[in-house]
């Protein structure tokens, strides 16, 4: 500041003689050293290169995309690696009749586990009402934040396994997953976005902030949904840790445990492993090694939250949170009913009902139905680790989207699920059989590479369809909820014989087929889609952001039917042109005050 007096001084007490300003004599004057410093600080920086530079510039935001797709994938793979494992455990411990006898004696576990995991299966039902606004209102990366800090709640209650503690982190895990996995899918879909606009930064339209032309993003669509499954269907492994380095040296041989069991497979009549024995420990573990387990889980749980909270990118710009919240929380209550008019996700519901129905059998029906049944319980952590890994490893044959029909995984993947039903149907294995194992892999293995398919080409298609930023979280909610409403069915389905579970999966994977194909038909015969327009955010004028002259996150016609119902009235239309013109205003303002200054 006292440089910039000495200046004005100097300026002050200068005198304008035939037009040319003269300095008095006593005025300081700048020395040789200094003035050569501010002529290299003012001057042009010969080996600057620019376009270099922003080369570089963009090549680390590629990489923090990158980064931020693969650690989300890590940090969702180990919650529910976490959550699978832990609920696994305590469900063997709490079935041992001697566990419960000895450690709780008449508090009555069994009735606490079958509420635990109602909560889990019901609470879900209500998603579609609130997981929109949850999303809008915390913002993507918060919300995934936000619902593994609630799986890892549910851990640090099972240090102290009452009714009061379980049953209730377990609602509100149910409340909680709908909006963690839609919000997940949201957040890939946007990184693939954000890769492609970050690969073609010198477009035209891309400078100008105009929208993405629609399918420039397929590929890194393809790309990151096919990285995000081989990375998350690991957690089918993870969650079999505590069962291999643990609790498997106290579990009793198969020769004990399926002493009284007479049926297996297709043959079962009612329920999972009618007759299976009810102690399943050897001996009891203690309450301290207990604990350390669950201070190893309790870790990893907090590790998967720092590894999305420090990580892991935004999804959108703070600019662009602002305009999705704007558009008004009644509009976001209403629009995932409203996205519901699109024929193409109405065709697209049955094959999300089946993605539900389909990884549920993998882990209880075909599982304990047909491996522990015929292996006995010890083998179970073999058969989902056989799972997990080829679900892990097929999650690549995504990629196949890149040159094949996007029909081709996906009808794939079921059909393959359709022929090993049909087998599943005449087949009743032989309990306490070992011989039987390499089938049982082998079918677990198959069945993986099925769900692979189908979780990938789902998320991908999605993601393709809906390419809008402002509407795909809405396109996510249903999806997942759909998933979350066929898992409850299936908790209900629990009784029945395992011949009318195969007959409603069978059933709803042909439909699924079929209403796909339906779908894909009406599209290629050009039948227009029905899509409900995005109200326009609407902000207070304050800050420097509205200075703009356009509004380059305001949504538009893309091309696509829009109801005629919603369509701005003439009044909304006088208020954007006052609007801008207020913007221009005080842009106006703004020039000329800095040009006076």
């Amino acid at each position: 500041m006292s440089h910039l007096g000495s200046i004005n001084g100097v300026i002050a007490d200068g005198v304008i003689a035939d037009g040319v300003f003269q300095l008095p004599d006593d005025a300081p004057v700048l020395e040789h050293g200094a003035n050569a410093q501010v002529e290299e600080f003012l001057g042009e920086k010969v080996d600057y290169d620019e376009e270099a530079e922003e080369k570089r510039y963009y090549r680390r935001k590629r990489l923090l995309t990158v980064k931020s797709v693969v650690f989300a994938s890590l940090g969702a793979a180990i919650t529910y690696g976490v959550y699978l494992g832990l609920l696994q455990m305590q469900l063997i411990l709490h079935y041992d009749e001697t566990y419960r006898d000895v450690k709780y004696g008449n508090m009555g576990l069994q009735d606490i586990d079958n509420k635990m995991l109602m909560g889990i299966n019901v609470t879900p039902i209500a998603a579609l009402l609130y997981t929109p606004v949850l999303i809008r209102f915390f913002g993507t990366k918060w919300m995934m934040f936000l619902s593994t800090g609630i799986y890892a709640l549910f851990v640090s209650t099972n240090y102290w396994e009452r009714y009061y503690t379980l049953v209730p982190s377990a609602t509100v895990i149910g409340v909680m997953i709908v909006p963690f996995w839609a919000s997940i899918g949201n957040y890939i879909t946007r990184m693939a976005q954000k890769y492609y606009e970050f690969v073609n930064y010198k477009e035209e339209n891309l400078q100008e902030h105009n929208r993405v032309p629609r399918g420039a993003s397929h590929k890194y669509i393809i790309i990151f949904q096919s990285i995000f499954y081989a990375i998350f269907h690991l957690s089918f492994v993870l969650s079999q840790f505590p069962v291999y380095f643990f609790l498997g040296n106290f579990l009793y041989p198969f020769e004990h445990t399926l002493y009284n069991v007479r049926e297996c497979g297709a043959s079962i009549q009612q329920g999972i492993l009618p007759k299976f024995n009810v102690t399943v420990l050897q001996t009891l573990p203690s309450s301290i090694n207990l604990i350390y387990v669950e201070s190893v889980l309790m870790g990893a749980a907090l590790l998967s939250m720092l590894l999305i909270l420090v990580l892991c990118g935004s999804a959108y710009r703070p600019t662009e949170e602002i305009d999705l919240r704007s558009i008004g929380w009644g509009n976001i209550f209403q629009l995932p009913f409203k996205h519901a008019r699109d024929y193409r996700l109405r065709f697209m519901a049955p094959y999300f009902l089946y993605s539900g129905f389909e990884v549920l059998f993998a882990c209880t029906g075909f599982t304990l139905c047909y491996g522990v049944c015929s292996l006995g319980l010890e083998k179970l952590p073999f058969l989902l680790t056989a799972y997990g890994l080829s679900a892990s490893v097929s999650s690549i044959l995504g990629l196949c989207m890149l040159r094949l029909p996007r029909q081709v995984p996906l009808v794939a993947g079921a059909l393959l699920h359709i022929f090993i039903l049909i087998g599943l149907f005449f087949w009743s294995p032989t309990p306490r059989l070992q011989s039987q194992g390499p089938l049982l892999y082998t079918v677990a293995v198959l069945w993986g590479i099925g769900s692979a398919l189908n979780k990938t080409g789902l998320s991908i298609i999605i993601g393709m369809f809906y390419e809008d930023k402002e509407r795909q979280d809405f396109v996510f909610t249903i999806y997942h909820w759909l998933q979350a409403l066929a898992i409850f069915i299936v908790y209900l389905w629990s009784w029945l014989p395992m011949m009318a579970k195969l007959g409603i999966m069978l059933a709803s994977a042909i439909i699924s087929v079929l209403s796909y194909l339906w779908m894909e038909r009406k599209l290629r015969y050009g039948v227009r889609f029905r899509v409900p327009k995005i109200p326009a955010p609407r902000h207070k004028v304050k800050g420097y952001r509205y200075l703009e002259e356009e509004n380059s996150d305001e949504s538009g016609s893309d091309g696509e039917e829009i109801e005629s119902g919603e369509s701005e009235t003439e009044e909304n239309r006088g208020e954007h042109r006052d609007h801008r013109r207020r913007k221009r205003n005080n842009k106006q303002c703004y020039e000329q005050e800095v040009q006076e200054e």
